[in-house]
């Protein structure tokens, strides 16, 4: 059944391979060719084209290892004279790049789903089916998947207690793509409470100091540094101009097209009381309409007050604050330690996506991966994917904005649907009767407020695709699709985050899996053997 699954799977990526490709295709040709032919003082520092190298070094290695590759498809390929460059051998290499990196995405969910005694092939084909990896990597181009088992990988190893092995793998991925250090927090309170502690308290409240291990400590401290010098220690001499380029803050608070997160509430306030301001001659900042002219740049909101990095970052640090504090201490129990890392992991990467500095709308991704993990863990995780995955999927249409692929993103997006809404039913009430039910009745249970706000998704996409044209307001108001797309899923997203607040169901609770009162997570035989 795995064979199959990921034949089937990599084949719908090989199909993929000629379509639209974004300026990220560009992006990635440009870094084979600046690790290619130059020397490695020089990678931080090139500007021949605009896409700078603005990711952590493995990252840069891994491009370098890529480029000698890239040679044999086409010479042409690597030269860094050739902007925007894309032989069809060019575009081959570059999609098989991403197909045959995913396999490091599917070893990953493969090492994680095999943890869970119930729903462990289910979990998996969630994993591997995810259409918003498949719209990102495969047909706007990037490498989540290759980044996501990587993170796998990390909590694999941590799920099994090799904590230092657990350390080593994140580590690595920090230094393949710094947005990851959004999951830092996670990590650092998880190995100190679970690790460097080596007695867990009675209550799980107080914390038994006299038990902490400065040798575990020590470890732990030794394994991230040498990831980190082997990382960076190349680059000791130009730190400063390594991270201005991963820490590019003249950005801009919001990308060009918004993410769906806090900061879309801001803006479409700011920007309506910039109408009513003019409409009525009350003096602005500004008049020009900087924060939906497709630009990414720093901008001054008109009238609410200019948000700065350092404000994202409080912002960011205080919401996670919570779910930290409950890792802390739900660490101290060894039943379901491993359990409360994943949905805190979950948890902080909401509240960096909506609180964040330049948030990319492709960030989701870092919600709906271990989201989907979490969904066959119990019914109230099951009810969040079930309805994120609508609302974070669908927040990603825009990224494919040629009208063609309007039908393949519906199809992607209704197959995942598919599997997820006859599929997580089945685990958690085997006994249900589909053909008497509606999917929507079914476990697990959407309110009739989630269902008519999922409902108006299909009224969005009709205005987005059908009326807005219709009414030519593509000529007058361009953004006000995008706009609108933000701001309606950021309102799902902002409900997701605040119903995950509620800790009380983090020990996942679960008639159907718990009720012999075994572990969640363990290794034992299961589907995949």
């Amino acid at each position: 059944m795995i064979l199959e699954l990921l034949i089937i799977v990599t084949a719908v990526k090989i199909y993929f391979i000629p379509l639209y490709r974004s300026t990220d295709f560009e992006v990635h040709r440009n870094w084979l060719a600046v690790t290619n032919n130059l020397t490695i003082d020089q990678w931080y520092h090139d500007t021949t084209s605009k896409w700078t190298l603005d990711y952590p070094p493995f990252f840069a290695w891994l491009e370098l290892a890529l480029s000698y590759i890239a040679k044999m498809f086409d010479p042409a390929m690597v030269k860094i004279e050739n902007l925007d460059y894309a032989s069809e051998m060019t575009v081959l290499f570059q999609r098989l790049s991403v197909i045959i990196l995913d396999f490091v995405y599917m070893y990953g969910a493969f090492r994680c789903a095999r943890f869970i005694s119930r729903g462990n092939l289910l979990v998996f084909l969630i994993l591997i089916t995810n259409p918003g990896l498949i719209m990102v990597d495969h047909i706007h181009f990037q490498y989540n998947g290759f980044l996501f088992g990587v993170l796998f990988l990390s909590m694999a190893n941590l799920f099994e207690n090799n904590c230092v092995y657990a350390a080593f793998w994140f580590a690595m991925l920090l230094n393949l793509k710094h947005i990851f250090l959004y999951m830092a927090p996670v990590y650092v309170v998880y190995l100190l409470r679970a690790y460097c502690f080596t007695v867990s308290s009675k209550d799980g409240v107080h914390t038994p100091w006299y038990s902490f291990s400065v040798v575990n400590l020590i470890k732990l401290a030794a394994t991230v540094l040498f990831v980190f010098g082997l990382s960076f220690g190349p680059f000791i001499n130009q730190l400063p101009q390594v991270f201005a380029r991963l820490f590019p803050f003249k950005r801009g608070l919001s990308h060009a097209y918004w993410a769906p997160n806090f900061w879309a509430f801001y803006n479409f306030a700011d920007k309506i009381l910039q109408h009513l301001c003019l409409k009525f001659g009350i003096p602005v900042v500004t008049q020009e309409a900087s924060m939906t002219g497709g630009l990414v740049q720093e901008y001054q909101h008109a009238v609410l007050p200019t948000i700065t990095p350092a404000t994202t970052f409080v912002l960011t640090a205080v919401s996670m604050m919570p779910a930290l504090v409950k890792l802390w201490h739900l660490g101290a129990d060894t039943k379901y330690r491993s359990l409360s890392f994943a949905r805190c992991l979950t948890l902080c990467s909401t509240c960096a996506f909506m609180f964040g500095w330049h948030v990319h709308e492709k960030a989701i991704l870092m919600i709906l991966i271990p989201l989907s993990y979490l969904s066959v863990l119990g019914k109230m995780d099951a009810r969040f994917y079930t309805f994120m995955s609508v609302v974070g999927h669908y927040s990603l249409f825009p990224l494919l904005y040629p009208k063609k692929l309007l039908q393949i993103k519906i199809f992607l997006l209704l197959t995942h649907l598919c599997i997820v809404f006859y599929y997580l039913p089945i685990l958690y009430e085997p006994k249900t009767k589909l053909s008497r039910k509606s999917a929507f009745l079914l476990v697990p249970r959407l309110t009739a407020l989630q269902i008519l706000y999922l409902c108006g998704l299909i009224g969005l996409c009709f205005y987005e695709n059908v009326l807005h044209i219709f009414l030519g307001l593509d000529k007058t108001l361009p953004f006000l699709p995008l706009m609108i797309t933000s701001v309606y899923c950021a309102l799902g997203v902002f409900y997701f985050w605040v119903q995950s607040l509620d800790p009380t169901d983090w020990k996942f609770e679960n008639k159907n899996v718990t009720a012999r009162k075994e572990l969640l997570i363990q290794f034992r035989d299961s589907a995949f053997y």
